[in-house]
């Protein structure tokens, strides 16, 4: 007689992880940061809250890793959809960063990406560590792609020397983050469109 396997522990684990990212991020859409406690979040997963605590220590962990990995799962889709990880390079520097501000107006709004998102940054104003954790982990790689753009473009000649690209991006990166997180008015591909050709007259060789 055949002896059954012992369960896999390994699977569970990832099974009942999977499951609590789910949780996590369909509280906060449902019901709100403030009202997802980790009890809800164990409830909806079908776990103990024990199981939550033994890998996280507060709810903003939880969704922090709710977060990356829905946005980690974005990319490897965007990959296998042989959609480059970078900013493209045409020639054209306003096209590039156009074609890419749309792109992020796009997912800002998605609502998807939008509770969970809003949610962290809201955390991460009275949690230095979880605004740590976001911005070294997923925003400043993200920012990186546009530093290796602006510096590609400076040596096309399309941007003066001695601009700093980390601090020239903000120029259009910070009016969109701001607008979006302060609902200071409405998003759209024409507002990100006005942003990059300010932005690019300021740092057109002089």
């Amino acid at each position: 007689m055949a002896q059954k396997s012992a369960p896999d522990s390994t699977r569970r684990s990832e099974k009942s992880r999977r499951a609590i990212y789910a949780a996590a991020l369909a509280l906060v859409a449902e019901v709100g940061y403030p009202r997802t406690t980790v009890e809800g979040i164990a409830a909806r997963a079908g776990v103990g809250k024990q199981t939550i605590y033994r890998w996280w220590p507060s709810k903003a962990d939880v969704l922090l890793e709710a977060f990356l990995d829905l946005s980690g799962q974005a990319a490897e889709a965007a990959a296998a959809a042989g959609e480059e990880y970078a900013i493209p390079d045409t020639g054209d520097l306003a096209a590039d960063l156009k074609d890419v501000l749309r792109a992020t107006v796009d997912e800002l709004l998605d609502e998807q990406f939008q509770a969970p998102y809003r949610a962290l940054a809201a955390e991460g104003v009275v949690n230095e560590k979880i605004s740590s954790e976001f911005v070294s982990r997923l925003l400043e790689p993200q920012l990186q792609l546009y530093v290796r753009r602006l510096e590609a473009a400076q040596e096309a000649g399309e941007v003066r020397p001695g601009i700093d690209p980390r601090i020239a991006l903000e120029l259009f990166v910070a009016p969109l983050a701001q607008r979006w997180l302060q609902r200071s008015g409405p998003l759209s591909h024409a507002y990100t469109d006005t942003l990059v050709d300010y932005a690019l007259n300021g740092l057109a060789p002089r």
